[in-house]
């Protein structure tokens, strides 16, 4: 069975999540199915499903994005997911976009994830969700989506100065908004990339189907690995 989940994980525990509040919770501990157990990492293991079925399925240096109760990022170079020294690179989340800005869950304080995540854009706003704030027409609910633009945008630039993907493709469910984020993040974007041309940013092909697709391709690949 391969489950994917979020935080710093290997194959045999999830090793710590700042969204809930996990630390070293073996595999076994997911699942009463008799079956044997590989923990992934959900956005990485996401990002593996739309390199083989998605909308990076033809192009081989991508950062994969999905926003959600919080954001991380798979990264491909070549063709290959690249997970750092410790298979825990990927946690875009916590850059930090504005110093001494919001806390954060994890302990620091201004990280992306505390101004962009779907979760923290809904709470800044008093709503259940980024989309309830997405409808409004408020000066409040049009500064926080703004101020989750920006820091999307600055965070997004910093990676690819690093990292120079030629694709940013959009996950989660912030990307359900379509062009109401994603436009005016391409702008941001490339006003923040002064001498040379950005990445193109889309939306997933696979939506939340990514980390079910993700998670079955753990379970082939530990099969394949086992066999």
């Amino acid at each position: 069975m391969g489950l994917a989940v979020p935080g710093l994980v290997t194959p045999t525990h999830a090793v710590f999540s700042s969204a809930f509040g996990w630390r070293d919770v073996p595999a076994a501990a997911f699942t009463d199915v008799s079956l044997p157990v590989v923990l992934g990492h959900d956005v990485r293991s996401a990002g593996a499903a739309e390199l083989a079925y998605g909308a990076a399925r033809a192009e081989p240096n991508v950062l994969y994005l999905p926003i959600g109760t919080g954001i991380a990022a798979a990264l491909a170079l070549d063709g290959a997911l690249y997970g750092g020294a410790a298979g825990w690179a990927g946690q875009i989340g916590h850059v930090p976009v504005h110093p001494d800005g919001l806390p954060c869950p994890c302990g620091q304080r201004g990280c992306l994830a505390a101004y962009a995540s779907a979760s923290s854009i809904a709470a800044r706003c008093g709503e259940s969700s980024a989309e309830a704030v997405l409808s409004r027409t408020d000066e409040v609910a049009r500064r926080v989506w703004d101020e989750a633009v920006e820091a999307l945008a600055l965070a997004l630039a910093t990676a690819t100065l690093l990292l120079d993907p030629a694709l940013v493709v959009i996950g989660g469910g912030l990307a359900q908004a379509g062009e109401a984020l994603v436009g005016p993040l391409r702008t941001r974007l490339a006003a923040r990339l002064a001498f040379r041309r950005p990445p193109r940013v889309e939306v997933s092909a696979l939506g939340p189907q990514a980390g079910l697709l993700g998670a079955a391709l753990l379970a082939a690949t530990a099969l394949d690995t086992t066999a």
